[in-house]
C-alpha cells in the first residue's frame, strides 16, 4: 500500500483528475517510480490508505497512512467507506472512496499503489481508472533487488518471490505495463502514461468545450 504526498500546488480545473492504480511485486520500484514522477508533476499525489498495523519510526497519521485501529475499520468497511481493502501480512489496508473523491474532485492526480487484489475490486466499481502494471526486468533482477535490502530472511525471501510470481500473472489485464530497469526511462514511460490519459477526449469535456470555444464553436460541432 501507498504513502502519500498531498500538493498544495494542484491545477483546479472543471475536470476530475485521474485515479492511476500502480501495482507490481516487492522490489519492483514503485516507490521509486512514484517519487521521481511526482518531482515532474505538481498535480500527481500520492493516495493517502487507511491501515490497521502501527506507526513505524518517522511515518506520521495523515501523511503516510491513516492509522485506525480494528474497530474503526470494522465500521468504515460495514459503511461501504473503502472501495478496496486487503489483508496484508496480518493488517489491513484501505482506500477511502472519500478521500478518492475529494481529490480527484480538486483536480489531483492520485497514484493508488495497490495490489493487484485491490486493483481488481477497483476495476469493478471503477473501469475508467488507468491500471499500470511495474515489473523489474526479469527474475533474477527482482530476486537481486530483494536481496540487497538486506532485510529478508531465505523464508521472507522465498514467499515473496513466490507471491510476486502470482501476482505478476495478473499483468495481463491492466492497460499499461512499465518494465522498472533503467529509472529514467521508466519515469519517463510512466509520466507519458499519464499525459496521455490527461489528454484523452472523453476524460476532459470541460477542456475541450473551452479549446472549441476558443475557436468560436461548441461541442455540438457547429
Amino acid at each position: 500500500m501507498s504513502k502519500s504526498r498531498t500538493s498544495n500546488n494542484v491545477h483546479r480545473t472543471a475536470d476530475p483528475g485521474l485515479m492511476v492504480v500502480l501495482s507490481g511485486p516487492s522490489g519492483a520500484g514503485k516507490s521509486t517510480l512514484c517519487h521521481a514522477a511526482m518531482n515532474r508533476r505538481s498535480n500527481l499525489e500520492f493516495s493517502i490508505s487507511y491501515t490497521t498495523r502501527p506507526p513505524r519510526p518517522g511515518e506520521v497519521h495523515g501523511r503516510d497512512y491513516f492509522f485506525v485501529d480494528d474497530s474503526t475499520f470494522d465500521r468504515m468497511v460495514a459503511e461501504g467507506a473503502f472501495i478496496e481493502w486487503a489483508r496484508v501480512y496480518g493488517n489491513r489496508y484501505g482506500t477511502s472512496l472519500e478521500f478518492i473523491r475529494s481529490r480527484t474532485a480538486a483536480g489531483a492526480d492520485l497514484i493508488l499503489d495497490i495490489d493487484s487484489q485491490g486493483a481488481a475490486q477497483i476495476k469493478k466499481r471503477f473501469p475508467e481508472a488507468v491500471f499500470v502494471f511495474c515489473l523489474a526486468p526479469s527474475q533474477e533482477s527482482l530476486e537481486n533487488r530483494l536481496r540487497a535490502r538486506g532485510t529478508e530472511t531465505p523464508e521472507s525471501l522465498a514467499r515473496r518471490l513466490n507471491e510476486a510470481r502470482n501476482e505478476i500473472r495478473q499483468a495481463v489485464w491492466y492497460d499499461y505495463i512499465i518494465v522498472n530497469d533503467d529509472l529514467s526511462t521508466a519515469v519517463d514511460e510512466f509520466v507519458a502514461v499519464i499525459v496521455a490519459e490527461r489528454c484523452r477526449v472523453h476524460r476532459t469535456p470541460a477542456r475541450t468545450a473551452r479549446l472549441l470555444a476558443a475557436y468560436g464553436l461548441d461541442q455540438g460541432g457547429e
